[in-house]
């Protein structure tokens, strides 16, 4: 991992460089981010987006303090979901 981008923020809108599980595959170098506004939302969103998908990523608490997961919708496009805690705060 001393080699890989662990975490990128791209500043004008955001963005990611989060590459999914099986690698870059023509039509998957884009991923949707979804920045939500509260823990019920996010779990709504991501049991919703996962019905019939593949969940990548379970959500979780990262080490910077947000919820995090990541899946594939049934459609094949790779969603990025995030809720930062402290943005309410």
């Amino acid at each position: 991992m001393k080699d890989c981008i662990l975490h990128a923020t791209l500043t004008k809108e955001e963005g990611s460089d989060m590459v999914p599980i099986q690698g870059l595959i023509k039509g998957n170098a884009v991923s949707l981010s979804l920045n939500c506004s509260s823990e019920v939302e996010i779990k709504s969103i991501y049991a919703k987006l996962s019905e019939e998908g593949k969940t990548d990523h379970p959500l979780e608490t990262t080490f910077l303090g947000a919820l995090f997961g990541d899946l594939t919708d049934k459609f094949g496009n790779h969603r990025l979901l995030k809720y930062s805690k402290k943005q309410n705060n």
